[in-house]
């Protein structure tokens, strides 16, 4: 499967995507594994220049592919910015500030905190740029500073490790849908052979993208989203997601997930590289966890299980549609903005139930353009019918 997908790689790409199939974002994670530096570095050296992350004294990198530098300047994203703030305790809005109003006291600050510990150590993870032979390097890309322990779990190995042990468990499966950010990534798999009819749950449910009803698509498949991030962003998961048929709406059952957290032993100075025998024994597990997971969640018996405590909430009216959208987003603590989207999408899906505001959250999360943000209020379309349910 490597090999495959592999080869359909190219030697450039974005850096994330929304909505994607899996052979553009295998494309992308291949362009990501070519070029990634994973660092541990002092404080001494490291120093911010015109806003980005300066790497000064480390020895060049020597992999079979020849002799690269590491020296050089790295532009941070927003999540690096995030965990410089983090690492050196300056309030995280002020450096965004100073990043946006004042560079040169962005600068000042930063290195400020840097050499008042000069022995403390860092793990830069970044992204080398595109060099033309014999050229100075380019700028490349900062994309998190953390810990010097943290546990590498690339997002390529990871994909290609679960997606081995969904191919080990023999159930027919597809990937339905790719997001990657600076933060995560998100594969979303979908059963060809689970789906169960529930005409209860969706009960003059219309979807509020095409009005076809629940009452003509009553079905629910079985899946489940594998999310990892490399930059500190969250451990390693499986988690089960249900699908409606008649939405493409996903049920994310956060309270069932499969997870391993990125926490290792302290690593040596200088650029970071596992054996092969330490990556093979770590994606061995994931491929075999990804199998067990494969078995529990794409079974009938969890997901007519999971059904049917969703239907026992459900059905609950709501008979003030704007009072119960408010007290549910105000409970979840979900921006305006969003909850007069989940209103409107109530209100189109005619489900006038607690069962209807579930409906609404997850369809309103399929509009999201940001891949984190849409993750994050999926997951909370659960906790919402709990709270439509009480609130009714």
């Amino acid at each position: 499967m490597t090999q495959q997908y592999a080869e359909r790689a190219t030697a450039a790409a974005p850096r994330g995507a929304r909505n994607a199939d899996l052979r553009d974002l295998v494309t992308i994670l291949e362009d990501h594994r070519n070029r990634k530096l994973d660092v541990v570095a002092s404080a001494g050296a490291l120093s911010f220049e015109n806003g980005n992350v300066r790497v000064e004294g480390i020895e060049r990198q020597i992999t079979a592919e020849g002799v690269s530098d590491v020296d050089g300047t790295y532009r941070p994203t927003a999540v690096a910015d995030e965990g410089i703030a983090d690492r050196l305790k300056i309030p995280v809005t002020y450096l965004r500030r100073m990043r946006a109003e004042n560079v040169p006291l962005l600068d000042e600050n930063v290195n400020a905190w840097l050499r008042q510990d000069p022995n403390r150590r860092f793990m830069l993870r970044a992204l080398r740029g595109d060099s033309a032979p014999g050229a100075a390097p380019a700028e490349g890309v900062a994309r998190a500073l953390m810990s010097d322990s943290y546990k590498v779990m690339d997002n390529f190995d990871i994909l290609l490790a679960a997606l081995d042990g969904v191919q080990k468990s023999g159930h027919p499966t597809i990937v339905s849908g790719c997001d990657l950010t600076d933060r995560r990534m998100y594969v979303r798999v979908q059963s060809e052979a689970v789906a169960l009819r529930a005409p209860e749950l969706l009960k003059g449910y219309r979807s509020p993208f095409n009005g076809r009803t629940g009452d003509e698509l009553p079905l629910i498949s079985a899946g489940f989203v594998i999310t990892n991030s490399e930059v500190g962003a969250g451990a390693w998961s499986i988690t089960p997601r249900a699908v409606i048929q008649v939405c493409t709406n996903g049920l994310t059952m956060t309270q069932d997930v499969m997870r391993a957290v990125h926490i290792g032993a302290k690593h040596d100075e200088g650029v970071v590289s596992w054996s092969e025998e330490t990556q093979r024994k770590e994606l061995a597990v994931i491929t075999s966890k990804t199998a067990d997971a494969v078995r529990t969640f794409l079974s009938r018996d969890y997901v007519e299980a999971k059904v049917r405590e969703i239907e026992a909430a459900a059905g609950t009216p709501v008979a003030e549609p704007t009072k119960a959208i408010e007290h549910v987003t105000r409970t979840l603590k979900i921006s305006n903005e969003t909850k007069d989207t989940i209103l409107s999408h109530f209100i189109r899906g005619g489900q006038l139930t607690a069962g209807g505001v579930m409906q609404a959250v997850t369809s309103t999360a399929q509009t999201l353009t940001d891949a984190d943000q849409a993750a994050a209020l999926e997951a909370l379309a659960l906790p919402a019918l709990t709270a439509a349910a009480k609130h009714g």
